[in-house]
């Protein structure tokens, strides 16, 4: 449908909020640069192991801590490699994490990285990066991403923890038979999905009676 002449479409370039895309990606079929050695490199390179742990990343820093080393011996799809950052560290290369102390050397990275067309993400400089690292609620195959813009990721923080703890473990078991539900359904797509919504609306009526009318002491007996 076309905007009539005296009409005006959205204007989404000021639309207010948080404007970033969210993705998913296949980070084990990726290949990730991190520059830096550091605590900060660490708690990213944590962050990515503990979503994607088979992930191929290399670590170049003049210098590494102990604990990262630690982290980095116990998976052998991460190579360290101990000298200063070059242009050529980018070759080979689909995705930057940059956790360096030094801003001057961080922006040079950056810009090269453009200049290769990669994704970039600066840590704790949100006007430099591509995309950010959300805090992440995970329960088995359910995975939630949460992000604040980059305005307070310890506001991020405590929504995982607080989502962590009322989202129930067994969501798992109900995807997995959602999945099963789901490959003996017939007919088209919207077939489908129709089949799917009768499915999730009984569950859904079914939840919320449990949360309005709990188990007495007496029923567990």
């Amino acid at each position: 449908m076309t905007v009539k002449e005296n009409e005006q479409a959205p204007d989404r370039k000021h639309r207010p909020g948080n404007r970033l895309f969210p993705v998913f990606l296949q980070l084990e079929h990726l290949r990730l640069l991190i520059v830096g050695g550091g605590a900060v490199a660490l708690e990213k390179l944590n962050a990515v192991l503990n979503n994607a742990p088979s992930t191929c990343i290399r670590i170049v820093a003049t210098a590494f801590t102990p604990d990262l080393l630690a982290v980095a011996s116990q998976h052998p799809t991460i190579s360290t490699v101990e000298r200063p950052y070059t242009p050529g560290d980018l070759f080979d290369t689909d995705i930057v994490i940059v956790a360096v102390n030094d801003m001057h050397t961080a922006e040079a990275i950056r810009n090269d990285a453009k200049a290769r067309k990669l994704l970039v993400n600066v840590a704790d400089k949100p006007a430099l990066c591509d995309f950010y690292l959300g805090s992440i609620v995970q329960k088995g195959d359910l995975k939630i991403a949460i992000s604040t813009n980059g305005k307070s990721p310890t506001i991020a923080k405590r929504l995982r923890e607080t989502l962590t703890g009322v989202l129930p473990d067994e969501l798992e078991e109900v995807l997995n038979q959602m999945q099963t539900i789901r490959q003996q359904l017939s007919g088209d797509f919207k077939a489908k999905v129709q089949q799917l919504n009768e499915i999730t609306k009984v569950l859904a009526a079914k939840l919320s009676a449990e949360k309005d009318n709990p188990a007495s002491p007496e029923d567990e007996h």
